[in-house]
């Protein structure tokens, strides 16, 4: 059975190496669920699909592997991860950890672009909540609290906080059962700025706290402290 969909040109930029043309569609396939977990991926079946070479294939496979959407075992190949709650639950409490250490160091001493980088972050979110693209949205989500943290200057962190942020898209949206109010999700940020530009640290923190423990339903019973 094959489950991926052509590869996108999204927003008509000019067109990607092939690599990561194949990255973005088998990347939106798994994160909707097309492609599900435990799905086979084969290198030549995949090359056949993108028109390219198998080592073309096997580096968007890679790129896959870094970000935990993918399982590559030698001689067994490559599968789709899985999306469980025990992993989910693991994840956001890394992630809540690393976020809100992070927020406090960044405070200390913010770059002089922050404010604005996330007002255009915000600004971006909002349209294209608008516009109904719940991937882009979650795309934008991470490129939104990334920037945040680029700030606390602990770049090894950075992948480990991407992956995490990656694995809590995916299994939000897995486990949506009825569309979501994207411009609200959207909103939520704003409370975020607001206690940057201000230099509230404290509130900060909280606001972030808050961000993160009700991401999803299952949050207030991971993070109690933070949802009262």
């Amino acid at each position: 059975m094959t489950y991926f969909s052509a590869p996108s040109n999204a927003r008509g930029a000019a067109r990607p190496a092939k690599s990561a043309a194949a990255f973005n569609a088998l990347k939106r396939d798994i994160m909707l669920g097309v492609l599900p977990a435990g799905a086979a991926l084969t290198e030549l079946d995949l090359a056949a699909h993108f028109s390219c070479s198998q080592g073309t294939v096997r580096e968007a496979l890679l790129q896959l592997q870094e970000e935990g959407l993918v399982r590559r075992q030698g001689h067994r190949g490559t599968q789709v991860s899985e999306c469980t709650e025990a992993e989910a639950v693991e994840m956001f409490r890394v992630r809540q950890q690393i976020e809100c250490s992070g927020i406090l160091r960044a405070l200390q001493m913010p770059s002089r672009t922050l404010v604005s980088d996330l007002k255009a972050l915000f600004a971006d979110m909002l349209d294209t909540a608008a516009a109904g693209d719940e991937l882009e949205l979650a795309s934008l989500d991470r490129d939104f609290h990334r920037r945040i943290f680029q700030d606390a200057q602990l770049p090894a962190l950075d992948p480990i906080l991407h992956r995490c942020l990656v694995h809590n898209h995916r299994f939000k949206i897995s486990r949506s059962t009825t569309p979501r109010d994207l411009v609200a999700t959207a909103q939520r940020h704003g409370a975020i700025i607001e206690a940057i530009e201000n230099r509230d640290v404290a509130q900060a923190s909280a606001a972030l706290r808050h961000h993160i423990a009700t991401i999803v339903d299952l949050g207030p019973d991971v993070f109690p402290e933070a949802t009262q």
